[in-house]
């Protein structure tokens, strides 16, 4: 579920390792390329996690945020 804190989306998603977190990682990468709107991320391990904002607004939740979230979801 995703959460909206300090004008951000954040979601935290945990996988049974590190191939399936990267490979997830490269997955929303592809659509993040095609809808021309990236997120900040990190991972350690099995864990990735996302923060959505759209910069070029004053790094606030817009609807391109909301539109990568779905996406991204759908992935799952």
């Amino acid at each position: 579920m995703w959460e909206n804190t300090d004008n951000k989306l954040y979601r935290k998603f945990s996988f049974k390792d590190f191939s399936e977190a990267f490979a997830f990682m490269t997955r929303v990468a592809m659509i993040a390329e095609k809808q021309n709107h990236h997120p900040s991320w990190r991972n350690t391990y099995n864990t990735v996690e996302v923060w959505l904002s759209t910069h070029d607004a004053g790094d606030v939740v817009t609807e391109k945020d909301k539109k990568l979230a779905a996406a991204i979801d759908a992935l799952l």
